[in-house]
């Protein structure tokens, strides 16, 4: 039997919302390729990560349908868990590349790169409201991270995104409207494209994404952006 730990990550202000993650804290419980896609797809949720070395924090992250080589609500909320149990790590290695944490007050801090965010586009829209309207999943192909200033100075932005990908012999490709990836039509907050769109932009952000989830981003001179959030725990 594999203990799953299930957590909500980038909770909004009030502990609402965030995108829920399970955490295999025992990778080798788990070994096989074709076994970890089958949990990955049987538990639906956008990402599940398998913590292979808690003492070098080497991890393997997986959709309901592939590997990444990054990203950003499945290093956050295992640098949250791994805390909460006393062992707070310094360092993450997804297949990417090392990953700093960092912790401030109820914010658990990664950070990353643009380029090791795969196959996403961002794309501005004029208003809130027309981000808020649009239908799930919109038409076209890829991975769309759709988003509009709520308040330009301020850095806040209202974000939502759309996986838009199907499967075809066990090789991800994009798909039109009405796609699916292993059932996630919408994810609700999504690190990794926060870090896109803060490397486009050039600033810090506050992303309110989804039904009310909060991404907090921070770009750094060296090309790094860290992307940050609140977690909760929701099961075992």
């Amino acid at each position: 039997m594999t203990d799953i730990e299930v957590l909500r990550v980038f909770c909004g202000p009030d502990g609402s919302a965030g995108n829920a993650l399970g955490v295999v804290r025992d990778g080798a419980a788990v070994p096989g390729d074709a076994e970890r896609a089958a949990l990955a797809a049987r538990l639906g949720f956008s990402e599940t990560v398998f913590l292979d070395d808690a003492a070098r924090g080497t991890v393997d992250i997986r959709t309901p349908s592939v590997r990444l080589p990054f990203a950003g609500h499945p290093l956050v909320g295992l640098a949250w868990l791994l805390r909460s149990l006393g062992r707070p790590p310094r360092v993450l290695r997804p297949p990417a590349g090392e990953v700093e944490v960092r912790f401030e007050g109820d914010v658990t801090w990664v950070r990353g790169r643009a380029e090791w965010v795969s196959s996403r586009r961002t794309a501005q829209y004029a208003s809130p409201a027309e981000v808020d309207a649009l239908p799930a999943p919109p038409p076209g192909e890829g991975w769309l991270y759709a988003w509009a200033w709520r308040d330009e100075a301020a850095g806040v932005v209202r974000a939502r995104g759309f996986p838009r990908r199907i499967e075809e012999r066990g090789v991800s490709r994009s798909g039109g409207a009405g796609a699916r990836t292993g059932g996630i039509v919408e994810d609700e907050a999504t690190g990794a494209a926060a870090v896109l769109l803060t490397h486009q932009l050039g600033r810090p952000l506050d992303i309110r994404q989804g039904a009310g989830s909060q991404l907090l981003t921070r770009p750094y001179p060296d090309g790094t952006v860290e992307v940050g959030g609140r977690v909760r725990h929701e099961a075992r």
